[in-house]
């Protein structure tokens, strides 16, 4: 869980107190300073530049794009059409591949504070439903999911709103191990916590502030235990001398401490970026060495790994899960038709086709788990 240290000061439009502002104001010995115009905030802002880091400071603000959208993906790749919440900007950690450093260049953690007019974003689509198709929507696009949720109750407010629709399936992302207050939540629907994974090798050296390895497993045992869906997010997936080994331990490790019948999909995806990546990597980041090894633009003029380096990559974690179960959907984030032809024998030819087959595969498992209904 967030520390109460951890944030040194709230800010805010006194106009706008909602329930997830009023949370914050509540909180001991944080900073409040309000606003009332772009120039006030602004100037607050600049002042704070100078004092804090950006991680200590949560700005709140309304938001006025798209609160509920599809996942942006890659042209010429095949994605799998996952529908997004945007709760916020920015996030506690310090992940030196995250690819916000050169998307945002925002200052603070912010949070929306309109995030209770959701429903006037997502109704639409609920009438737009096709019977039959299961829906994954999930949160942490542009922030972590879970790392100061106990304090939005952001996690909680989804649960419930999707509890109600059994062919949705809420995804949470993490690399937090922060779930104790969702766990006695009594309706959850078909909710899945998701957690980002990596080689503890990895984790130490690239996700700062994140939560360790072993903590990210153990929490995703409690929410299984709960009675949550659980996802694994091999992404991205850095190499070096001992990869394959390391790789393999953690899926083991995941399947000796989580039942493989509460894992609902696992994703892989290797490092990739866009050219200007680099120099801010590097200057974020004088020590990294996940951009020295050899790379090459794919059609979406991503640098990538060379194909055959990516294509061990996935055989490798395939094998390796499918050694334990084939329950879970396993998919490739960002990655060309010919790869899942030659991973997975699947012809796809665009994000309906994969889809397609990724929601055929929960509906199955929905229903043969008798979860298809409203309890």
């Amino acid at each position: 869980m967030i520390q109460a240290n951890t944030i040194k000061a709230v800010v805010y439009d006194p106009q706008e107190i909602t329930p997830i502002v009023q949370k914050f104001l509540n909180i001991p010995e944080v900073m409040l300073f309000t606003y009332t115009d772009e120039d006030q905030f602004n100037t607050i802002i600049n002042k704070f530049r100078m004092q804090y880091k950006s991680k200590e400071i949560v700005l709140f603000k309304k938001f006025m794009g798209r609160i509920f959208q599809m996942c942006p993906g890659t042209p010429k790749m095949i994605c799998c059409n996952y529908r997004l919440i945007n709760t916020g900007f920015n996030c506690l950690y310090n992940c030196a591949y995250c690819y916000l450093q050169i998307y945002l260049n925002s200052f603070g953690i912010q949070l929306f504070s309109n995030m209770d007019e959701l429903y006037k974003h997502i109704d639409p689509f609920f009438d737009e439903m096709v019977p039959g198709m299961i829906y994954r929507i999930g949160t942490g696009e542009f922030t972590d999911s879970l790392m100061i949720d106990e304090l939005t109750g952001i996690g909680a407010h989804l649960i419930d709103l999707f509890a109600k629709h059994p062919s949705i399936m809420l995804e949470l992302k993490t690399k937090s191990d922060n779930v104790e207050h969702l766990l006695n939540i009594k309706n959850k629907g078909n909710a899945v916590i998701g957690w980002s994974v990596n080689s503890s090798r990895n984790c130490d050296l690239y996700e700062e502030g994140a939560a360790t390895l072993d903590e990210r497993i153990n929490a995703a045992a409690r929410a299984a235990r709960a009675g949550y869906y659980v996802a694994f997010h091999f992404d991205p997936v850095i190499l070096y001398d001992n990869w394959k080994a390391d790789y393999q331990n953690v899926v083991k490790v995941i399947f000796e401490k989580v039942p493989e019948k509460s894992v609902v999909w696992i994703s892989m995806g290797g490092f990739r970026y866009q050219n200007p990546f680099v120099e801010t990597v590097r200057k974020n980041f004088p020590h990294e060495q996940m951009s020295t090894g050899e790379f090459f633009p794919g059609e979406d003029m991503k640098y990538r790994y060379l194909w055959q380096q990516r294509v061990e990559v996935y055989q490798t974690l395939r094998n390796a899960i499918t050694e334990f179960t084939d329950h879970p959907y396993l998919y490739m984030c960002m990655e060309s038709n010919h790869m899942w032809e030659v991973v997975f024998d699947k012809k796809f030819t665009c994000p309906e086709d994969l889809e397609d087959d990724f929601s055929s595969h929960l509906y199955q498992m929905l229903k043969n788990e008798n979860r298809l209904q409203i309890k």
